[in-house]
């Protein structure tokens, strides 16, 4: 089986269940986080915290609970990992449930700017390595478990990037799609083809509204 068809067949059906939110409760537990990702969710470079707006309800839960058993933020030297970690601690399973459910509920942002780069060489690299994915132009796949990337700021996702390429991400045993992500992280150069990709990502939201 081509390691690409694997992952695909990984992703379908390695999902663990998750629970069905509230969102009415979410957006007044979200009030904890809106100190660093903004009161809509629309993320704080300056503060490195990402966008959480439009996400899928399942894969930010997920991240949630990663967090808080340790499987991301537990090890490494991510400091802003460790911080959210710390953070998690205090969003039991069932708010943490609710929260994500009102975050999806909420228009993804759209960065203002463009990033330089290639373009065409972006949106190649894009379609034969992570569109299949994350979707044609990064709108996510919900049945993939693959996250919503673009409207993400390019600073937060050359993190991860970097993170899963170098194994600081994705290395716990219980972590089964940042496996899989650190194995596709491998596939692309982290100079300029990550730079394409970035600028790329970036020209798919269009002007800043």
């Amino acid at each position: 089986m081509p390691a690409r068809v694997l992952l695909l067949f990984l992703f379908v059906f390695a999902a663990p269940a998750m629970a069905a939110g509230d969102a009415v409760r979410g957006k007044q537990a979200y009030a904890a986080c809106a100190a660093c990702h903004g009161a809509e969710g629309a993320g704080n470079a300056g503060l490195h915290a990402p966008a959480l707006a439009g996400q899928d309800a399942a894969y930010t839960e997920r991240q949630l609970q990663n967090y808080r058993a340790g499987i991301r933020g537990g090890t490494g030297g991510d400091t802003y990992a460790q911080q959210m970690r710390g953070m998690s601690m205090s969003i039991g399973p069932a708010q943490a449930a609710d929260i994500s459910a009102w975050l999806a509920t909420l228009p993804a942002p759209r960065p203002a700017g463009s990033l330089p780069g290639d373009l065409r060489n972006g949106n190649n690299l894009w379609q034969g390595k992570c569109g299949a994915c994350h979707g044609s132009s990064g709108e996510g796949y919900p049945a993939l478990n693959a996250p919503r990337l673009r409207g993400q700021e390019a600073g937060y996702l050359r993190r991860q990037f970097l993170a899963f390429r170098s194994g600081e991400r994705g290395a716990h045993p219980d972590d089964t799609y940042g496996k899989q992500m650190a194995l596709m992280a491998k596939t692309l150069d982290p100079g300029k083809e990550l730079d394409d990709v970035l600028a790329w990502l970036r020209a798919q939201d269009g002007p800043a509204q």
